[in-house]
């Protein structure tokens, strides 16, 4: 079963924030307003040199740094710089950037027996940070040892795709391995699975395929010092994750890695940090901060709101569209829910000019129609299948509600969080509260603690009939964007659950099947497009909005690159020289 990211759903929307300048702080605004939907940012003058150190100011701290337990989308940002794969994203602005690349691997792989077969050759000269060779036996014993206990959080797509996966425990309890996977020689490596997977170059971006010698590993322990494959090693790990200090592995060689350009000589993560700091550290750019990044705080609308008017402020907020779709859901098993009428009226009525303000303004979110995503790799096809304009149509939602019987209206209850984060909060909510007014719809709200919000909407025993979530991707295709949230196979009884509507509708599941053998991700994606308009029709959710990340850098910052992969600056690609 199949299960969603939530760091890769959350790694570019963590900590946005609101923020009172300090005094004195000159007053700036985003970067392109006006913006396209490719990554945008720009950076200090002249070409980027190697040297100095870049420092990382985050909310969060990296608690888990064990290739196997973290789950991130395309390798994550800052383990992207120790930990390499087998393939990787492609480190350009925009959508080029949502394409999927070799790394360790010499191409994408190579299919066979209908996309169930997947080979892969390693590149020549690959080397630790201690010069012993990097093997194909390294690779299956990485991704062996995450199919530990001790080891758990990664993403669960190995255990559901490789024969034998779901019944395998790791190398700790069963050192015989998976025999789905082979290592016919140092270089080479087979993957058996149990269904055609067109997606597996995208899986195979996930830090799951980093290798690990077995001689060097320790367990739970092996996160205080993972042996790096990549252009930076860690040299000290302070306070599990709050402080970790990065610096170059000498055997690291541009001439096997394309993607990653390791200008700085030292990488300094420091987190566990006020958001609001965060962003006045990186305002005012003094010292050290001059040279600073996040890779887990945006800017929120009282920011931008704030800092509007500030030429040179503003050339330094780097813009990003991660593929995200914020939207309300049913559950038809609650009355009236269970009427598609009733549902279609909701579709009609909302208005997404008012959620859109809710949620920041137009700089910050994106009216969505579509569930998937509007990136070409996710396979998105524009429609609208409940047309309301920009404000809503309340005409045509009462005609829809006096069809259904309503025709005195109706009153129903929306949950949502009450955490202040502008996808899932009061004013999301309270803007569809005012639209659904104008049609005769009574919106009673429940507002709940964020882990308790979670809880319920996410378990199908106690799951409400009407509430407010989102969705990312795991990677940026529309397998992992509509398969978990529509496919009647990933239904989960017991634990959490994100297909809310129940959907399970052979034909959509036969057409996930169908679309998964495909190996042309381009086709892949067609057919995903497809499939996305065909289950709007069904008004099992309502689309509102598809978020934009704001970031601010330091000064002195160079090279800045924003894919539509991650949405945010890739670290990878940073100078600060």
């Amino acid at each position: 079963m199949s299960q969603p990211s939530f760091i890769s759903r959350r790694v570019a929307t963590t900590a946005a924030v609101s923020l009172v300048l300090v005094a004195g702080l000159a007053a700036c605004g985003p970067q392109d307003d006006g913006g396209g939907k490719s990554g945008s940012a720009s950076g200090a003058s002249g070409k980027p040199a190697k040297g100095g150190t870049l420092t990382v100011l985050n909310s969060k701290p990296q608690d888990d740094f064990d290739p196997a337990r973290l789950y991130t989308s395309g390798g994550g940002n800052v383990p992207s710089l120790v930990f390499r794969t087998l393939t990787t994203r492609n480190r350009e602005n925009g959508a080029a950037g949502s394409e999927v690349v070799p790394d360790l691997a010499t191409d994408l792989g190579r299919p066979s027996k209908n996309a169930t077969v997947w080979t892969y050759t390693l590149k020549e000269g690959l080397k630790y940070e201690d010069g012993t060779a990097i093997t194909s036996a390294d690779i299956k014993y990485g991704i062996e040892r995450s199919f530990a206990a001790e080891l758990s959080g990664g993403a669960p797509y190995l255990r559901d795709w490789l024969i034998g996966g779901a019944d395998y425990q790791g190398p700790y309890k069963d050192k015989k391995g998976l025999d789905s996977i082979e290592v016919p020689d140092d270089r080479t490596i087979v993957f058996h699975l149990n269904k055609p997977e067109g997606d597996f170059p995208y899986l195979a971006t996930q830090t799951q395929t980093t290798p690990v010698p077995q001689a060097k590993d320790k367990g739970t322990k092996y996160e205080n010092h993972p042996l790096s494959s990549g252009p930076y090693k860690v040299v000290s790990n302070e306070g599990d994750g709050e402080r970790l200090v990065l610096e170059r592995n000498t055997f690291w060689s541009s001439a096997t890695d394309e993607e990653r350009k390791a200008y700085p000589d030292r990488i300094d993560v420091r987190s566990g940090l006020d958001s609001a700091v965060i962003n006045q550290r990186l305002s005012a750019s003094r010292g050290a901060d001059a040279a600073a990044v996040t890779t887990d705080t945006n800017l929120g609308p009282a920011e931008l709101a704030k800092v509007t008017g500030d030429e040179k402020l503003a050339a330094r907020v780097g813009t990003g569209h991660f593929g995200y779709t914020n939207y309300i859901a049913f559950n038809p098993k609650v009355k009236p829910f269970d009427d598609p009428k009733v549902r279609q009226a909701i579709s009609y009525a909302v208005d997404r000019t008012s959620v859109v303000n809710a949620a920041g303004g137009s700089s910050l979110a994106e009216p969505a129609t579509t569930f998937l995503p509007e990136q070409a790799s996710f396979g998105h096809s524009a429609y609208d299948a409940f047309p309301a304009g920009k404000s809503g149509n309340a005409a045509k939602a009462k005609e829809l509600l006096k069809e259904a019987g309503y025709a005195k209206g109706l009153t129903i209850t929306l949950t949502h969080n009450n955490e202040k984060n502008f996808e899932t909060s009061p004013e999301i909510a309270t803007a569809i509260q005012e639209a659904l007014k104008k049609a005769g719809i009574t919106v009673k709200l429940q507002g709940l603690e964020s882990n308790a919000y979670s809880d319920k909407i996410f378990n199908v025993k106690t799951e409400p009939g009407f509430f407010l979530t989102g969705w990312g991707a795991d990677w940026p295709s529309g397998g992992p964007f509509l398969a978990p949230i529509f496919d009647g196979r990933q239904i989960v009884r017991s634990g959490y659950n994100f297909n809310s509507f129940q959907l399970d509708d052979p034909s959509v599941n036969k057409e996930v099947d169908e679309i998964n053998k495909l190996t042309d991700l381009d086709a892949a994606a067609k057919r995903w497009g497809a499939l996305d308009k065909k289950i709007g029709e069904q008004a099992v959710t309502v689309p509102l909005f598809h978020p934009v990340y704001k970031r601010l850098y330091g000064e002195a910052v160079k090279n800045v690159v924003i894919s539509d992969w991650t949405g945010v600056l890739d670290i990878s690609q940073a100078a600060v020289k």
